[in-house]
């Protein structure tokens, strides 16, 4: 199967950078999108919430500068997920990054294991 992958990330941040020469390394075909210029929106987010099944609080990027100065650490608890699903659209500096989507499944964060799994798993 020919799968397309999805690869959202913000150019200068460090990690997106190692994550983007990965997939180069790895000759594997993708689609970039800039995550401040095209920031997800609620539907994505919530489907990538569901397919990942992770916390929706794995979604925050808590070391920006966003989420510290909105003091969000003590104040994700205090919020359901719809209410941080809605959060997490209104700034894509607010989600983590680089998301990798391919098909139903969805990785957040650069884990090149993690990576190497889910792409040996829609290849097939």
């Amino acid at each position: 199967m020919n799968t397309s992958y999805l690869f959202i990330c913000y150019p200068k941040c460090t990690t997106c950078q190692k994550a983007k020469k990965w997939l180069e390394d790895q000759k594997i075909p993708y689609t970039q999108r800039d995550i401040k210029e095209q920031k997800p929106t609620l539907d994505e987010l919530t489907v990538w919430h569901e397919q990942s099944q992770m916390p929706v609080r794995k979604f925050f990027n808590t070391s920006g500068l966003l989420y510290k100065a909105m003091n969000l650490k003590d104040r994700l608890k205090d919020m359901s997920e719809t209410e941080q699903l809605a959060l997490l659209a209104t700034d894509g500096m607010l989600v983590k990054r680089p998301i990798l989507v391919a098909g139903d499944q969805v990785a957040v964060g650069f884990n090149a294991l993690e990576w190497e799994q889910m792409i040996g798993s829609t290849a097939k």
